[in-house]
């Protein structure tokens, strides 16, 4: 994969620039645009990963099955289809907001700062998993409702947009639905 980079984002959440993903995740991280996924197979599992070790922010954790970042002249979508081909071998359909006004800022114990504007995705994974092990160490397809009990009860287990996002009521009760569609 090429040099991924960062869209800057402004005060009003404006594109103010690019700069390189690394160099742009440090300990005073610029406000960027990204996104997360939940990915769902036919039977309604939800996909939960555990981050590489080589990942520079929060390695070996627990989180949901895909985040990235949008390109220069690439739609969200467009980016979410790319991170689950490159991350998870996987093909996906049936995109769907969940929680698109999401943002946070988090510091992870390394010291490294996200700070993102972060939509948030449902999709369901159409193909078998071929998992990138510089991206995902362990993964597991697992009962939505099983794994939001378990981020209620241990939160320090999960990534913090993870614990947010699912801490959502309206994401929540999106999630859910969408699990259900078959």
């Amino acid at each position: 994969m090429t040099r991924e980079h960062v869209i800057l984002l402004d005060a009003q959440d404006a594109p103010s620039g690019t700069q390189e993903k690394y160099a742009a995740h440090t300990q005073s991280t610029p406000l960027h645009l990204a996104f997360s996924c939940w990915l769902f197979n036919d039977r309604g599992q939800f996909l939960v990963t555990r981050r590489s070790l080589a990942k520079k922010a929060w390695p070996g954790v627990w989180t949901n099955s895909v985040c990235g970042h949008p390109q220069q002249g690439e739609d969200t979508e467009a980016a979410i289809v790319r991170r689950c081909r490159f991350e998870l071998g996987v093909e996906v359909a049936a995109l769907t907001p969940v929680y698109p006004t999401f943002r946070y800022r988090a510091v992870d114990p390394g010291g490294i700062v996200e700070n993102e504007v972060c939509p948030v995705y449902a999709a369901r994974a159409t193909s078998e998993l071929q998992v990138n092990a510089d991206e995902v160490m362990a993964y597991q397809w697992s009962d939505l409702e099983a794994v939001l009990r378990a981020i209620s009860a241990t939160p320090w287990a999960f990534s913090p947009w993870m614990v947010m996002q699912a801490s959502d009521d309206a994401a929540r009760e999106a999630l859910l639905r969408f699990s259900r569609q078959q």
